[in-house]
């Protein structure tokens, strides 16, 4: 699937198993928490899946479920990877594994990095893509296409 993000880059996205690289060097992950979504407030960005970038000597799996703990004090129960997502930025690119975790408990945190820590919802609004509360990494496909594939894939 080739589309536009918000920023008029060009995605393209992918259900195979690592079609743009074996190692990418950031994450995603869609997150359920006892029937709601687990999602972050990023201090800058906005309401958003928990992500980041992979560390030294980790593995992309590794780096997601470390991602949705630092930035929403969840443990994940059960991460499964579901794509992987190529951006074609204006100066460089960008290559992102999409994962879907069951959390089993939230921790309070003293610190939850760059973000507010954990947002809970029982849906995830219609209007994102028109949504200010909501950052830009929400409001392209790449959301819409993933919880379609989570949802015929029951996890």
């Amino acid at each position: 699937m080739i589309f536009k993000d918000f920023y008029k880059n060009e995605v393209q996205l992918s259900f195979e198993n690592h079609p743009f690289s074996k190692n990418p060097k950031h994450v995603w992950v869609i997150c359920r928490y006892k029937g709601q979504w687990l999602l972050t407030k990023h201090k800058e960005r906005g309401l958003e899946f928990p992500g980041g970038k992979v560390e030294l000597g980790e593995t992309a799996e590794e780096a997601a479920i470390r991602e949705v703990h630092e930035e929403t004090g969840g443990i994940v129960e059960q991460i499964h990877y579901i794509g992987q997502y190529y951006v074609n930025g204006r100066k460089d690119y960008v290559i992102k594994n999409v994962y879907f975790a069951i959390i089993n408990r939230l921790i309070e945190e003293e610190s939850y990095y760059e973000t507010d820590g954990p947002v809970l919802l029982s849906e995830i609004p219609g209007n994102v893509n028109y949504n200010q509360a909501y950052s830009f990494i929400m409001k392209d496909q790449v959301l819409d296409y993933s919880m379609e594939y989570i949802e015929k894939n029951s996890f």
